[in-house]
């Protein structure tokens, strides 16, 4: 066995050299996809996400990938399947990305066009280029470098690419029956998620779940003249702002009873990582971008488990008339956006219940309380004693030249959940190219370069690693 670990290893680094040699050429590959402006929400041209999916089925071809396939489900964004299965007796690694975009977003604050990837002091800036075609494109530059330098791999490799993650992927789960045979793997690798930093490679073990929901107060049946009826009339706005507000206390800890009751606690490894990694508050307000006299609203040595492994609660939207039509008006009704970001531990629909009950409670002067647009997805989790953790954080260190670390993520990846449940068990690997300046869904998104090349390179190596192994779970 030490002389195959040996023989895979020294491939590897071959294939490794040929991947650093060739990387503007694949750096050429993520810039031609993210050229596309392949938004996948409502309301954007749905062709130019097609034309990602036939982009992106385009470059698994010319990168030796076979049995290319644009998977459709009827009133979905396309998938782009490929594989390559000629290692019998092998472990299979389903790889995982996505192709669909966020909308610009407010283009005037672009430094760069959004649609054409710019170079900028070792970054490269536009829509896409981090999040998440930059995983697509890592998983096929990987996949070249053996092909080309060896004539294949070390391990059977399928890839799935999906076309409406930034949309929610409502459509994964009736994917995933139909295409059952296609996606079944030994584990899986995700890469769409981030690093502590550019230099330090992750793999982000726990995800937040959200409840989310519309809530929308009146207190009569058209606007009214504030001169004329103020004072008098319940004004739904304040009324709305009365019931955000009793969510939480002045420290910005949630209120409502019971909420914190089944958060568990993070996992050893989880743990141990908090220990090691430094992240001082000089450096979260940086990449924050938070005002110098804004205070946090919790203790400098807990921003890393607060943001990864507390629950939270934040208002995303509110509105009662606008900015443009603002009159001297008491308003009808006001609406707000709102929601928790749940931990491991927290049932999502407890949740939502709770939320609901404690806003209806605090409804101030008897208003109309009206909820809808209700959401309640489940945080994720991992057991990583699997082997396959082991080969993954071995390839990270070679990739990268220094020790991975687990780390939670603050945000939720709808998709983790349906895989997991699919494969049955397998090990799914959270593996990112972000870092914490990528800027993923807002203006300037970038990637940053020297990261890029490394996590190719950890790829490159991972399947070497998973290749030896016994058995991955």
């Amino acid at each position: 066995m030490i002389g195959f670990m040996n023989d895979l290893s020294s491939k590897a680094a071959v294939a490794s050299l040929y991947a650093d040699d060739h990387f503007p050429e694949f750096l050429e590959d993520l810039k031609h996809l993210a050229r596309i402006p392949s938004v996948s929400f409502p309301g954007f041209d749905p062709k130019e996400v097609v034309r990602s999916a036939e982009a992106v089925a385009a470059l698994c071809k010319a990168r030796g990938l076979e049995n290319v396939e644009i998977l459709t489900l009827p009133g979905a964004h396309p998938y782009v399947y490929a594989d390559w299965l000629h290692a019998p007796g092998k472990p299979t690694l389903l790889l995982y990305a996505h192709h669909d975009v966020q909308p610009a977003g407010r283009e005037e604050l672009w430094k760069s066009p959004p649609w054409e990837p710019t170079e900028r002091d070792g970054r490269l800036f536009g829509r896409g280029c981090a999040d998440d075609k930059a995983g697509a494109v890592a998983h096929t530059s990987a996949i070249a470098a053996w092909l080309k330098t060896h004539g294949s791999l070390p391990v059977n490799v399928k890839l799935i690419i999906e076309g409406e993650e930034e949309c929610g992927s409502d459509n994964l789960e009736p994917f995933l029956q139909k295409y059952a045979s296609k996606v079944m793997a030994d584990a899986i690798v995700l890469t769409d998620t981030g690093n502590f930093d550019h230099e330090t490679p992750s793999i982000t073990v726990a995800l937040r779940g959200i409840v989310a929901l519309d809530v929308t107060v009146r207190s009569m049946d058209h606007p009214l003249h504030s001169g004329m009826w103020g004072g008098a009339v319940a004004d739904p706005v304040l009324a709305l702002t009365k019931m955000i507000a009793s969510v939480v206390d002045a420290k910005g800890r949630m209120t409502i009873p019971g909420i914190y009751k089944d958060v568990k606690k993070p996992a050893k490894a989880a743990e141990a990582s908090l220990k090691v990694l430094k992240y001082t508050e000089k450096t979260f307000r940086e990449q924050s971008g938070l005002f110098k006299g804004t205070k946090l609203m919790v203790a400098p040595k807990d921003l890393l488990r607060s943001n990864w492994y507390w629950p939270t609660f934040s208002v995303n939207a509110i509105q009662a008339s606008s900015k443009k039509d603002c009159a001297n008006i008491i308003n009808d009704s006001a609406w707000a956006h709102m929601g928790i970001r749940v931990v491991p531990g927290m049932d999502p629909k407890k949740v939502l219940a709770q939320l609901k009950k404690h806003l209806q409670k605090n409804a101030p002067w008897g208003v109309k309380v009206e909820f809808s647009g209700e959401t309640a997805n489940p945080s994720w989790t991992t057991n990583t004693d699997a082997p396959a953790f082991t080969a993954a954080r071995a390839a990270l260190k070679k990739g990268y030249g220094k020790a991975a670390v687990d780390m939670g993520c603050g945000g939720s990846i709808p998709f983790v959940e349906p895989f997991a449940k699919a494969l049955k068990g397998a090990p799914a690997l959270l593996i990112g190219v972000e870092d914490p300046l990528s800027n993923p869904h807002s203006e300037n998104e970038s990637l940053h370069l020297g990261m890029f090349q490394k996590a190719i390179a950890s790829a490159v190596h991972l399947y070497a690693e998973i290749a030896a192994l016994p058995s991955v779970k």
